[in-house]
């Protein structure tokens, strides 16, 4: 086993083998943390690896497996001796209209990016609690702040992922384990290139909406605004912060979006809420 210095932190983080995961990874080693970069490519970690032989170890990990994650997770409390920043980064996205959409594509993406973060975080949990300390960290998506055509599976996916992390980090706060869910818009991280899936099934009508969705993000792969490398130096700021936030959103897209979406939800609950309260009950009876 290797013990991490005192001042340093041990990262377990999904989804390593590029893009945000592996700038992670790379951060968070640059300045001394210890990393267990998590992928199904452990291969594709070599390069991080040899640059940081005491503090870095790939681990093979399919986060489908109940098996492999808790073996991984094992592996790395004997390896470091402890976790002291959970990851949830592995994901993808499966695009089409929900009546494109089959039960079988939509359950994958429902495995991918809900289930398969709640097992991770279930195993790493005793680690944590028995140290009274720790951070769940779980990547979201904009399409939580506003959905959009033809993303209804991947949306709903996260909108599940952050009800429950919001459960948990009251369920957490008296063990001292902190909870961020983090909101990035559009970065050039290679998402669209290598994580996501067309639904099998075509349907017409739906060209002019998530057909028309579909190709506008096609046509912005590799020319995203958001920057890899600055997303992983703001969870980084997160993961030191004495109170970090719930929520991260990341990227001006992201920020502007959610403010947007404040306002027009405001102007919506104060338009209807004659109608609302008047399902309550008299007061007084």
């Amino acid at each position: 086993m290797t013990s991490p210095a005192t001042s340093s932190r041990v990262w377990f983080i999904t989804g390593c083998s590029g893009g945000l995961g592996r700038d992670l990874a790379a951060a968070a080693l640059a300045r001394g943390d210890h990393v267990v970069a998590a992928s199904r490519r452990p291969d594709a970690l070599h390069d991080l690896v040899a640059s940081h032989p005491e503090t870095c170890r790939a681990f093979a990990l399919d986060v489908h497996d109940p098996d492999s994650i808790q073996a991984a997770v094992e592996e790395a409390g004997r390896e470091f001796g402890a976790i002291d920043v959970l990851v949830n980064n592995a994901g993808g996205a499966v695009f089409g209209a929900l009546e494109e959409l089959d039960d079988a594509e939509t359950a994958r993406n429902l495995e991918l990016n809900f289930l398969a973060p709640l097992r991770l975080t279930r195993a790493v949990l005793p680690l944590m609690r028995t140290r009274r300390r720790g951070h769940i960290i779980s990547l979201s998506a904009a399409a939580v702040l506003g959905n959009y055509p033809g993303f209804s599976a991947y949306g709903a996916a996260k909108a599940a992922l952050e009800a429950a992390m919001e459960s948990l980090a009251q369920e957490v706060r008296p063990f001292g384990i902190g909870v961020t869910l983090v909101q990035p818009g559009p970065f050039r991280t290679g998402f669209l290139e290598r994580s996501t899936e067309r639904a099998a099934a075509r349907i017409d009508d739906y060209a002019a909406t998530s057909g028309k969705f579909l190709t506008y993000l096609g046509s912005i792969a590799g020319k995203q605004p958001g920057d890899p490398g600055g997303a992983a130096r703001a969870i980084l700021t997160v993961a030191d912060a004495e109170r970090p936030p719930l929520r991260l959103v990341l990227g001006k897209y992201a920020i502007d979006k959610a403010r947007r979406r404040l306002v027009t939800a405001g102007r919506e609950i104060d338009a209807w809420a004659e109608a609302g309260t008047a399902a309550d009950f008299p007061a007084g009876s």
